[in-house]
């Protein structure tokens, strides 16, 4: 049975128009005109208990409205959704109990207090006893790397730091359903892998559900298997990583270092040149033609190393917003 349901979701905006000049301002203040936005149009998905999936799209395709219709932030225009049995807009206690939403970009822990003292206030609000408390509160810190950290001004926390401490207190009630919106966002490369690494091991340990949206696809390949593409508003594309890259990318990358550099004239007879910088060279090849390239290149050239690997996730993902269709 599927935790998250999308059924024919929509969001249309209504934006007040005006014409320029003081003869539109006092236009537009006696009588306004509407016209629609469609933020998000008739998207439909369901996701499984303990499921990892991930939300993609440009910047203004309809992410982060998709994720305020489900933790019940914004009321749909029209369609159905239900999350952990219930209707989201509708905000009831033991529907909140079981959901978080993370964003990268805001912050409920109090910036000059320890980040302890702003646990505890989570901890009265969600009603979890001291006992409670103090097991989740260890085993969280434990999991993030926290230790020593919880009694400092938020404010003196590093980036990275606060970030944890942020998944510490959205997850301290134990939701079985997390919604996050870029969590990785402004964190360096260690501070990235240590929120992927704690988002991997939390889904292990308490079988919780993920739905992840992000710019770096790192995050989404080292923890999704399953995408959901969203672009205008429309969802794109429903299905596995794997047969993303399959569908979208029907050509690999052979990477070759030769003993000599060659000009990209004689270069090009074995396949369209990517990249070419000095003895090393890359070339696009469509995939059923893999085998035969390579033996040719290493028949015909004198090759140092070669590498045959799929191109870059965001790579592809950008010609299927591109194309706009799938």
């Amino acid at each position: 049975m599927s935790i998250i349901i999308a059924d024919n979701l929509s969001k249309v905006y209504p934006v007040a128009v005006k014409e320029p000049s003081m003869k539109g301002t006092i236009a537009h203040f006696f009588k306004r005109t509407y016209r629609s936005i469609n933020a998000v149009s008739n998207v439909s998905f369901e996701i499984a208990p303990g499921e990892v999936v991930g939300f993609l799209g440009p910047n203004g395709a309809g992410k982060t409205t998709t994720l305020k219709m489900l933790t019940g932030l914004i009321h749909p225009s029209s369609g159905n959704v239900r999350v952990a049995g219930h209707v989201p807009f509708r905000r009831q206690e033991a529907f909140l109990q079981k959901i978080t939403l993370v964003m990268g970009q805001k912050q409920q822990l109090l910036w000059d207090l320890p980040a302890l003292d702003s646990l505890k206030i989570n901890a009265a609000v969600y009603d979890i006893s001291d006992k409670e408390f103090r097991q989740r509160v260890g085993e969280l810190t434990e999991m993030l790397s926290l230790e020593g950290k919880l009694n400092q001004a938020v404010r003196k926390l590093s980036l990275g730091e606060r970030m944890k401490a942020e998944l510490l207190a959205a997850l301290l009630h134990r939701p079985s359903v997390l919604f996050m919106d870029e969590p990785t966002l402004g964190l360096d490369v260690n501070a990235q892998g240590a929120v992927r690494n704690f988002l991997r091991e939390y889904n292990q340990r308490y079988q919780a559900t993920v739905l992840l949206t992000s710019h770096y696809m790192a995050d989404i390949t080292a923890l999704c298997k399953r995408v959901l593409l969203i672009h205008q508003g429309k969802l794109m594309y429903d299905g596995s990583l794997d047969g993303l890259l399959e569908s979208f990318a029907p050509y690999r990358e052979v990477h070759i270092e030769l003993a000599q550099p060659l000009p990209k004239e004689k270069l090009m007879f074995y396949g369209d040149v990517k990249e070419l910088e000095g003895s090393n060279v890359c070339f696009m090849v469509q995939q059923e033609a893999i085998a035969r390239t390579v033996s040719r290149i290493l028949a015909d050239l004198d090759v140092v190393d070669l590498t045959v690997t799929e191109p870059p996730v965001e790579e592809v993902i950008g010609r299927v917003f591109n194309a706009g269709v799938v």
